[in-house]
């Protein structure tokens, strides 16, 4: 993945949109990695998979309340 300072991007920004297009590129300020640019190709694929995996931990979690396999809260702080 490509980082570029945040005046490199402001300075080439044309050049940080076509770069997106092919893979994400992080931008930093400060020598702190900020922020990702990334395509709308990939940032529609990503949502998608959290939402596959949220769905996917929603239907999990709904089969542990259906069959009883649930831990009290209170314990399992406790535990902790």
């Amino acid at each position: 993945m490509h980082t570029l300072t945040a005046n490199d991007a402001k300075r080439n920004f044309g050049e940080l949109l076509l770069n997106a297009q092919r893979e994400p590129v992080i931008i930093s300020k400060n020598s702190k990695n900020t922020v990702v640019v990334m395509s709308m190709k990939d940032f529609e694929e990503l949502e998608a998979m959290k939402l596959d995996y949220l769905k996917h931990c929603f239907e999990s979690a709904k089969k542990d309340l259906d069959s009883g396999a649930t831990v009290d809260g209170d314990a399992f702080i406790s535990s902790l």
